[in-house]
Parts: structure tokens; C-alpha cells; sequence
């Protein structure tokens, strides 16, 4: 199940377990139905600041938003070449 958070400021959520998920503004996270049992993040969403997203937009592989951490430059980088070997 996806939840997203709703505040301008990153939140730390307490999921069961001990575990932890880190979520930036607006950035999305996939928890288990179970998890949103659980009382700290029944919390989160009972005060607005996390929202579940029932019925949105699944990810193929169950990766969310923010995965794999950096998005690039934008250059392709096709045409740069790299030199190699002694200088």
C-alpha cells in the first residue's frame, strides 16, 4: 500500500519491527496493510500529515519514487569521452 507524505518538511515514520521509513515532502512509500495498524502510524495519518494512496498508480517492480536515490544530470553522455591510461 502507498502512503505519501503531506508535510513540507521530511518525516520519519515508525513502522513495526523497529523499523523506520524516510519519507521527503510529497515523496511516496509502499508499507503492508498491516503496517498501518500500527499505532505511531495511525497517528501520522489520523493528523493529515501522511495520506494513503488507495487505488494509485502501482509500481511495476514495487519500487517507489524516490528509489535508487539520484536522478542524473540529464546528459546522456554519449558523446563525452573519458581519457584513460598515463597522463
Amino acid at each position: 500500500m502507498d502512503i505519501k507524505n503531506k508535510t513540507r518538511k521530511p518525516l520519519n515514520v515508525p513502522l513495526p519491527g523497529g523499523k523506520r521509513l524516510f519519507l521527503g515532502p510529497g515523496k511516496t512509500g509502499q508499507v503492508s496493510p498491516k503496517d498501518l495498524e500500527h499505532p505511531a502510524l495511525a497517528k501520522l495519518l489520523e493528523a493529515g500529515d501522511l495520506e494513503t494512496a488507495d487505488g494509485g498508480p502501482r509500481h511495476k517492480d514495487g519500487a517507489t519514487e524516490n528509489a535508487g536515490g539520484y536522478a542524473g544530470t540529464g546528459r546522456s553522455g554519449s558523446s563525452i569521452k573519458r581519457q584513460s591510461g598515463d597522463r
